[in-house]
Order: C-alpha cells, then sequence, then structure tokens
C-alpha cells in the first residue's frame, strides 16, 4: 500500500531518537526524547485550500522539523507514519 496525500497535506516517517547520550549513556526507551524531526516520504499537490493559493516548498527526501502537537499518526503495513499541514512544518533541516 501507498499513502498519497491530498490538497496541502505531507506524510511524514519519524527520524529515530538517539539512544546513548553525548557521553555514551545508553537511554532506555521511556527516557528517550521524541524528536519532532521527520523525513517527508510523499507530498500533496497543493492548490486552492481555504480560498488560499498552496504552493508546496518541500520535497520528498527533505528532513524537517514539525510542531509537536500537529498532524494525524497512522499505521500502515506496521510502519508509523504522521500526515500534517504543510504550515504545520516549522523548518526545513539542510
Amino acid at each position: 500500500m501507498k499513502l498519497v496525500p491530498l490538497a496541502d497535506r505531507v506524510v511524514l516517517k519519524q527520524i529515530a531518537a538517539e539512544e546513548t547520550t553525548k557521553s555514551g549513556i545508553v537511554l532506555p526507551g521511556s527516557a528517550q526524547e521524541k524528536p519532532q524531526m521527520a523525513e517527508v516520504l510523499a507530498v500533496g499537490p497543493g492548490g486552492v485550500v481555504d480560498g488560499k493559493d498552496i504552493v508546496m516548498e518541500v520535497k520528498p527526501g527533505d528532513r524537517v522539523i514539525y510542531s509537536q502537537y500537529a498532524g494525524t499518526k497512522c499505521k500502515l503495513d506496521g510502519t508509523e507514519y504522521i500526515i500534517v499541514r504543510q504550515n504545520d512544518i516549522l523548518a526545513v533541516v539542510e
């Protein structure tokens, strides 16, 4: 199966949390901070959304930082994805 976002939505896959600190201490799963960094997997076509013309500024493969409580989480074929609106993406990591 494949997720195809509509309008101004973007499909993200969260980047795994660090398992060790810089000093080498291994963190258990409950102590790991969940990052708001993700990789863009698919981008909607944009177009007119709520009366405004939306141009998509991210592309598949980009690494982005998104708003902490944004989007909808979904699981497909055992992999968890997050679907957000483009305006919930705060920055592109270069």
